[in-house]
C-alpha cells in the first residue's frame, strides 16, 4: 500500500462545514460552537481511514499499544477539532476565552529585547495560532511562513475574521524562492517569522531521524534559511488542555545556525535531530496535540 503523505491528505472539512462553524461561533459563542464537535469528531472517527490510522499509529507510539482504542482515537481526534475552533477565536485576538500560561518568559524578555529578526519554530503540536494571537498582545510582530495549498479554505475563513491574519502570512510556492527575499525583508525590520518544521514534502531536502521509536522525514529547509540569515532560532509550542487552558513554552534552539560548506545536509540532519528530540518530549508529555493525521514514519512501528 502506497504511503500517504500530508499533501494528499484532503482539507479536513468541506467549504459549507467551515462556515457554519465561522457563523456558529461568531453568532453564539465559542460553547456553542464546541458543543457540535463530538459528533464531528465521531464521524472522522467512523469514516476517515487515513486519520484513524495515522491517530492509531501516533498513540501506539507515544502511550503504548495498549493504549489504542477508538475510545482513544476519537479523543484525540476531538483534540484537534478543539483546536481548530479555537483558531477562529485567537485569530480575532479574543484572548480572553482562554486561560494561558507562558513558559520560559526570560526567552520573551529577550526576543521582545531584540532589535533584529528571529526564527521561530514551531510544530503541528498544539495550537500556533495561539502563541500567534499571544504575540500580538505583546506587540510581537510574528510572520507565518508555509505552504497553504492544503489547508485553503480554513486560511480564507481566518483572512476573512480579521485582515490582519493575511498580512502576517508569507506563502511558500513550490519550485520558486523568492518567499526567501521577503523574509529577509521582514527579520532585518525587527519582525519575526515562524515556521513550522514537522513536515517534509514540497520538494525541498529532507532528512531521516530518530523521532518516537522510529526512523521518520523531518525537512532541513528552516536549518538552511536560518544559516543564510544569520539570526537566532526559538522554539514555540502552544498545547491545549481543556476546556480553555494553553500553555505557552518558549525555549531557545540555536543562537546561531551553522552548515559547514561541504557538508551542508549532514549539518542540517544534526539540528533537524536536535528538533525532533524536543518535539518528541512535548508530544510524550501532551499526546494528544499531535496533529499529524498521516503516514508520518518511514516505517509503520517501532
Amino acid at each position: 500500500m502506497k504511503r500517504q503523505g500530508w499533501l494528499e491528505v484532503a482539507e479536513a472539512g468541506g467549504t459549507l462545514g467551515i462556515r457554519f462553524f465561522v457563523v456558529v461561533s461568531t453568532m453564539f459563542g465559542r460553547s456553542v460552537a464546541r458543543a457540535f464537535l463530538p459528533f464531528v469528531a465521531l464521524y472522522y472517527t467512523l469514516f476517515h481511514k487515513t486519520a484513524r490510522r495515522g491517530s492509531a499509529e501516533w498513540i501506539r507510539r507515544a502511550r503504548g499499544p495498549e493504549h489504542v482504542s477508538r475510545r482513544a482515537i476519537y479523543t484525540h481526534i476531538l483534540r484537534f477539532a478543539q483546536v481548530t475552533v479555537d483558531r477562529l477565536f485567537f485569530v480575532r485576538r479574543q484572548m480572553w476565552r482562554f486561560d494561558i500560561r507562558q513558559h520560559g518568559e526570560q526567552w520573551f524578555k529577550e526576543i521582545r529585547s531584540s532589535d533584529r529578526g528571529v526564527i521561530i519554530l514551531g510544530a503541528h503540536l498544539g495550537s500556533f495560532e495561539a502563541m500567534w494571537a499571544r504575540a500580538a498582545v505583546d506587540s510581537l510582530p510574528v510572520n507565518i511562513l508555509g505552504y497553504f495549498g492544503n489547508a485553503r479554505m480554513i486560511n480564507n475563513a481566518l483572512r476573512q475574521l480579521d485582515s490582519r491574519w493575511a498580512g502576517n502570512l508569507i506563502e511558500i510556492t513550490p519550485g520558486r524562492v523568492d518567499f526567501v527575499l521577503e523574509v529577509k525583508d521582514r527579520i532585518d525590520r525587527g519582525e519575526h517569522v515562524a515556521i513550522l518544521g514537522d513536515r517534509a514534502g514540497l520538494g525541498g531536502d529532507s532528512v531521516e531521524v530518530d523521532f518516537m521509536g522510529g526512523r521518520a522525514l523531518f525537512p532541513t529547509g528552516v536549518y538552511v534559511l536560518a544559516a543564510t540569515l544569520r539570526c537566532p532560532v526559538y522554539l514555540f509550542l502552544a498545547v491545549h488542555t481543556p476546556p480553555n487552558r494553553y500553555d505557552i513554552y518558549c525555549e531557545p534552539f540555536a543562537e546561531k545556525i551553522t552548515l559547514p560548506r561541504k557538508a551542508r545536509l549532514e549539518g542540517a540532519q544534526q539540528y533537524a535531530q536536535q528538533y525532533a528530540r524536543r518535539l518528541e518530549h512535548y508530544g510524550r508529555a501532551y499526546p494528544d496535540n499531535w496533529f499529524n493525521f498521516y503516514d508520518f514514519w518511514s516505517e509503520k512501528k517501532p
